[in-house]
């Protein structure tokens, strides 16, 4: 609070209606986007009143009357959310309401604050048992959640701090919303809390006389340290403390109001000394708010006054503030002095609120002598002649009506089409005579020898992509047309994927992919943990050989972290960045999680790096960090005033580059020319001058800061922060970015070289310098409207193969469009719209190192241990692998099979020609993986039988095909064995890294919802064994079960361990079948069925058969568990009374197995 703040406007609070007299305040609260401050009164009405003069905007009720005051207000990038005391109320800040919710549960609410989703979801409580989870977008009630305490205040910083009505203040988990941990503020209650950052404050009353029950405020206000968990030292206020509040500004700095309007400005960590002013107030305090700038502060008592402070030269609500929607003022029409003689003309045209249609827009218009289009001899040669003209069925990829430019035809090899759908392409490949329809094809290289990145706007191969779903979701969408190399893309539909250039940026870093894999192998069942994460996904890529993958499980795991909603790393956030900034936030975000995280567990080996770094031992987890990731440092802060010296630790993981300030130079005078070397050589030492706290002078002093470093890591991180033209100038300037830098350390000096100065260097040979090369980088393309902003990743792939290839591999990755490019493309920019994020060097002798003996060194334990011991035997449907006999390996084979429920389910929209389409396919979760032995003595016996805790809301789970109920995966009810995510997938990633086999039906679907990559080699998927590609149908497993194993299944719902069952029989009829040299007599039989009984099993009216759950494993000694219901009558194709000879592989259930030469049906 600076000398000179004092009152700026005083206004009387307006009366709720014009027949009722005024009425104090009973909410208030400034604005985070616009320069407006609202209130609330006790009948349920909403006012806000605009800038410094405190000017009416806008006014309106969000309750009856009848139903009390307006209790808290948040704020929405759309508009303000207002809570009564039984409804919460949504509107846009001009007014008109967006929704507003009741319930029967609605009793007393009190309080409300935004969840780990951000501004997108809030949590109501009050003075109620339930507290509800509230969509903000859609307006609707998404969970509610139970609970013992009731709540008078709410806030969010790292936690949700809720204060009770008894003094206790509890910290929520914003995810879980659980309580972490409980505080006892106050004896009797809490009459004013604040939390921001890393602190909490409150101010509260007690019993005094204990025969009166009299209460009476607190003569201090209690803090808590949010980081640390404990409480600190109370600052006293005299005067009672009425009201508190935190500075949004300085971290420490907490304002402290009395009921009389005495206000102190203290500092947290130095409480006995504070700043004292005195507000010139009526009557009672009654609410007290400061504004999110830190510039004003709003005060109300109890004779319906507000009172605005500040500095009358700085006062403004927020920073960088949206300008506020004024009404446009109506001009009356000028009165016409009408007469015979008045000429038509005089009369106006109506006012219109909105643009009418005939106003055409002049990009709309097309100029004269337009060529006209061109059509395709083949497409008029379909067309059907009458005696109007021609028709015929529209095969040319515009819609009906469809204007065509043909100005810009010739332009248009530049944008990208999307592709046929797969399924598109095989009808056509089938009915085509030649046997091969027509293809889409796209460039792997650039045709052009001109530079795409030259161009004034973004070129198509830049822009962001969008997928097409058809009626069979997702699988249908050709990839492979916008990758024609062996580098593997990210699908880019699921939330947060902006970091799909970022991960694969590390992916291709041999020391971060080595270090993920590293961890990945080891032990660890952290959940979440994202080093994990990336280990799978670099695996994933690495396994893909140039096919699509997603990375939803490691996305999913960032929105689980606490710190990633208040780092703004979500793309649903409060106020989301620019995408350059959060990418760059991600990557000091990634390396400080991976450092946290490689330092919890040794890692599987580090045999490589200990080679690579000439060390004579084996690194610890700490100091392999150091050397890999840490740029060591200590910071020196020096006092302008008293030239007091102190110094911290100033480790870095992510630097960020700082650039020269430009200065104006005389005519004539060439500019000095600035090189990247020194740029990066300011953002690593980063020599700054800031206000600070000086401990000597006791107060806020310019304070000088400088690194000196001792060490640089093996990845040099480094985040570009281009914030103004000129930076974007010197990045434009062809040829500034090197694609080596020598970087040497002397004594706590930085030295930095590129060209022919690094050369110079390397000749000489006088000083130890570090040669490093540039990895790749992450660009961010700015583009106009309709194209969205986006980011893309220029990778030197060369730097990760395992054999160096002695030249530049740079390759664009576009999401899942994946294309070779030339050096020159990617270290080019444009300051119209490309520009780099972040940078990734790496120690040169580091290129091409890709560690694999952490598969030697694999920890499978998990595969050995029951995750849930005391679970009852006697429902439990798994048995696990034994250390001693069973080891899984190359020779294994494994049955396969998951159940899903649906998260969200489909999106279509109806086009203008009737047709539709679907904008978003279905989403799953996996909800049951199921692991069955192939061979073995305990062959059929499932080893995985694992049901998952899903952590998003579940919109259908799909009872029917999948058979898992809402008791299945609730914790408090299940009888499963119920694992984490983590766990699940952990053992199915150990299996396939130990060799094995999966087998199953329809493995493309289970692998992509679990979200594995599986090489082919390692998949044996039944669905493909019975399939004829001329029919253009794939057999259900029930169908197949039907009729060669005479099997029923699926009677009631699926059960993924009989299905894996069913695959491993299927398997074995397949090879006899290949024995016996009559698979494509079977398969014309099979699909010749097929067609009488519509692919369906036929089911038995007088068979019925109840099957609700999974059969328990028996124990030993016991009666064997009820098999798959079998049929001993011949099914269609195979000849009646033929029967079935049951050989030595007969299936796990009990059912007669054909085996061939022996009673075979086939007629001879």
């Amino acid at each position: 609070m600076d000398a000179d703040w004092d009152e700026v406007t005083r206004i009387a609070f307006p009366a709720p209606g014009s027949a009722e007299y005024p009425r104090p305040a009973t909410a208030l609260a400034f604005d985070t986007a616009q320069e407006l401050l609202w209130a609330g009164s006790d009948r349920g009405r909403v006012v806000s009143f605009c800038g410094r003069d405190l000017q009416p905007y806008t006014a309106f009720r969000i309750q009856p009357p009848a139903e009390g005051p307006v209790r808290q207000f948040l704020f929405h990038e759309k508009g303000v959310i207002a809570l009564g005391t039984r409804c919460i109320h949504m509107a846009m800040r001009r007014g008109p309401a967006l929704w507003n919710i009741r319930h029967n549960e609605m009793k007393d609410l009190r309080c409300m604050a935004f969840t780990s989703r951000g501004a997108s979801e809030i949590l109501v409580a009050g003075g109620q048992d339930t507290m509800f989870v509230i969509d903000v977008s859609k307006g609707e009630i998404v969970k509610q959640v139970a609970t013992e305490n009731h709540y008078m205040i709410m806030k969010k910083s790292r936690y949700i701090c809720a204060a009770t009505k008894n003094g206790c203040v509890n910290l929520l988990d914003p995810t879980s919303l659980k309580v972490i941990r409980s505080w006892q503020a106050h004896s009797s209650y809490i009459n004013d809390m604040d939390a921001q950052h890393d602190f909490i404050v409150t101010c509260g009353g007690s019993i005094k006389q204990q025969a009166a029950q009299a209460f009476m405020l607190d003569p201090y206000v209690n803090v808590f340290d949010l980081k640390n968990m404990t409480s600190m030292k109370p600052m006293p206020f005299p005067p009672l403390a009425a009201h508190v509040r935190l500075h949004p500004r300085m971290l420490t700095t907490s304002i402290v109001a009395s009921q009389h309007g005495q206000m102190h400005v203290v500092d947290l960590m130095n409480p006995n000394t504070s700043n004292v002013r005195y507000a010139n107030i009526h009557s009672f305090l009654g609410k007290f708010e400061i504004a999110p700038s830190g510039e004003a502060l709003v005060m109300a008592d109890a004779e319906c006054n507000l009172y605005l402070w500040g500095s009358p030269s700085k006062l403004r609500f927020t920073d960088l503030a949206l300008p506020v929607e004024l009404p446009e003022p109506e001009e009356p029409a000028p009165l016409l002095d009408w007469s015979p003689d008045t000429p038509l003309s005089s009369v106006g045209m109506p006012y219109y609120r909105e643009t009418l249609f005939s106003a055409w827009p002049a990009d709309v218009i097309s100029d004269v002598g337009a060529p006209p289009a061109q059509l395709d001899q083949a497409f008029l040669s379909s067309l059907t002649k009458v005696d109007w003209g021609f028709y015929g069925r529209n095969t040319r990829g515009l819609r009906r009506n469809q204007f065509e430019d043909t100005r810009t035809a010739g332009n248009a090899s530049n944008s990208m089409q999307p592709p046929k759908f797969l399924s598109e392409k095989a009808r056509e490949s089938a009915s085509s005579s030649n046997g091969g329809g027509s293809s889409d094809q796209v460039a792997d290289t650039p045709t052009s020898s001109e530079l795409e990145c030259l161009k004034p706007e973004a070129p198509a191969v830049y822009l962001n992509l969008e997928i097409k779903y058809s009626k069979f979701g997702v699988d249908d969408f050709d990839f492979g047309f916008f990758n024609k190399t062996r580098y593997a893309g990210l699908e880019n539909h699921i939330a947060n994927s902006y970091a799909n250039s970022l991960l694969q940026l590390m992916h291709y870093t041999p020391l971060l992919r080595n270090m993920a894999l590293q961890h990945a192998a080891t032990a660890c069942l952290v959940d979440p943990c994202l080093l994990c994460e990336l280990g799978y996904v670099f695996d994933m890529l690495q396994k893909a050989e140039g096919s699509t993958c997603q990375a939803t499980n490691m996305l999913k795991a960032l929105g689980y972290t606490s710190e990633a909603g208040p780092m703004g790393l979500l793309e649903e956030g409060t106020h989301p960045a620019s995408l350059a900034a959060m990418v760059q936030a991600l990557s000091r975000f990634l390396f400080q999680d991976i450092s946290r995280g490689y330092q919890s567990i040794s890692p599987a080996s580090t045999v490589l790096e200990q080679a690579l770094f000439n060390l004579p031992q084996p690194l610890t987890p700490d100091e392999f960090v150091s050397r890999v990731l840490t740029t060591s440092a200590v910071i020196t802060i020096r006092c302008t005033h008293c030239r007091n010296e102190s110094t911290r630790p100033g480790n870095t993981w992510v630097n960020e580059l700082i650039y020269p300030a430009q200065k104006p130079v005389g005519r004539g005078v060439r500019a000095p020319r600035t090189t990247f070397s020194q740029v990066l050589k300011m953002g690593v030492e980063r020599e700054t001058t800031s206000k600070g706290w000086c401990s000597r002078c006791q107060r806020y002093q310019n304070l000088q800061m400088r690194k000196t470093i001792s060490s640089i890591p093996a990845v040099l991180a480094l985040n570009a922060v281009i914030t103004s033209p000129d930076q974007r100038r010197l990045w434009a300037t062809p040829g500034w970015l090197p694609e080596e830098i020598g970087i040497i350390v002397d004594q706590g000096q930085f030295f930095c070289y590129e060209g022919e100065d690094l050369k110079l260097h390397l000749q000489r040979g006088i000083h130890d310098i570090t040669v490093y090369s540039l990895t790749g980088l992450v660009v961010s393309v700015e583009t106009s409207s309709p194209q969205k902003p986006h980011l893309v990743g220029m990778i030197n792939v060369a730097h990760a193969e395992p054999t160096p290839p002695g030249q530049s591999r740079w390759h664009l990755f576009n999401d899942f469009s994946v294309r070779s490019i030339s050096r020159e493309e990617a270290l080019t920019f444009n300051m119209s719209w490309k520009m780099p994020a972040v940078l990734m060097f790496q120690l040169k002798a580091a290129n091409n190192k890709i560690s694999t003996d952490w598969r030697e060194k694999l920890d499978t334990s998990i595969l050995y241990q029951d995750l849930n011991p005391t679970m009852d035997s006697s429902t439990k449907t798994y048995q696990v692998l034994d250390r001693e006999t069973e080891k899984p390996g190359p020779d294994t084979i494994v049955a396969l099979d998951t159940e899903f429920v649906s998260l969200k389910q489909p999106e279509i929209q109806i086009n203008s020609d009737g047709q539709k389409e679907t904008i978003r396919p279905m989403s799953h979760a996996l909800a049951r993986v199921s692991v069955v032995r192939g061979q073995g003595e305990h062959e059929g016996t499932a080893f995985i039988d694992d049901y998952i805790i899903i952590r998003e809301p579940i919109v259908d789970y799909l009872t029917m095909y999948s058979g898992i109920t809402p008791s299945d995966l609730d914790p408090r009810k299940s009888r499963h064995n119920l694992v984490p995510l983590k766990a699940a997938y952990k053992k199915l990633w150990v299996l396939l890294n130990l060799g094995c086999k999966f087998l199953g039906h329809g493995l493309r679907q289970d692998f992509r919802v679990i979200n594995m990559q599986v090489p082919r080699a390692q998949v044996i998927d039944t669905i493909d064994f019975f399939y004829l590609k001329a029919r253009l149908r794939k057999l259900s497993l029930a169908f197949l079960a039907w009729y060669l194993l005479k099997e029923d299944i699926q009677l009631e719902t699926h059960d993924s361990i009989e299905d894996a069952r069913t695959a491993l029989k299927l398997h074995r009829k397949y090879l006899e079948f290949i024995d016996a040299g009559i698979l494509e007599i079977i398969l014309e039989d099979i699909y010749r069925a097929g067609r009488g009984t519509n692919f369906k099993p036929q089911r038995k009216d007088d068979q019925v058969v109840q099957r609700t759950d999974t059969p328990p494993i028996p124990m030993e000694g016991a009666a064997p568990s009820t098999p798959t219901p079998s049929r001993k009558t011949g099914g269609p194709g195979l000849g009646p009374g033929t029967g079935s000879v049951a050989g030595p592989a007969s299936g796990f259930g009990g059912a007669p197995v054909f085996t061939p030469n022996k009673g075979s049906p086939m007629p001879k």
